[in-house]
């Protein structure tokens, strides 16, 4: 069976999210064009930024239909990053809530995708 290991996102600008991922994340791209950007995340997963006006076939969906999902160890790390990412220009969806399956919060990326921070509840 084939292994998930790449998240694809389609953007207005691939420089503008790489900057913007750059920053959330602390971490350069391995590969930043004008019409993709791409970061290999400490997880092995890897994110993908392709112009949403080059991409072939072209996407038909819109931001906000899904979720990237970042796991992390408990409900103080989830406050911790919402105080670190919540400082920078970004839209917050969603403040740090206790919910069914864990703490969370909920940010938006410039494209309108949706970004979970979360740690599972025990």
């Amino acid at each position: 069976m084939p292994n998930v290991n790449y998240i694809l996102l389609f953007v207005d600008s691939p420089r503008r999210s790489a900057a913007f991922y750059r920053d959330l994340l602390g971490q350069q791209p391995v590969e930043e064009q004008a019409t993709f950007a791409l970061f290999v995340l400490e997880s092995g997963l890897r994110l993908g930024l392709w112009n949403r006006y080059t991409a072939e076939p072209a996407p038909g969906a819109q931001a906000g239909g899904a979720e990237v999902g970042f796991q992390v160890a408990d409900a103080a790390a989830v406050d911790r990053i919402y105080a670190e990412w919540s400082a920078r220009d970004v839209r917050v969806l969603q403040q740090p809530t206790d919910l069914d399956f864990g703490r969370s919060f909920v940010l938006l990326d410039p494209d309108g995708h949706r970004l979970r921070v979360f740690s599972p509840a025990a």
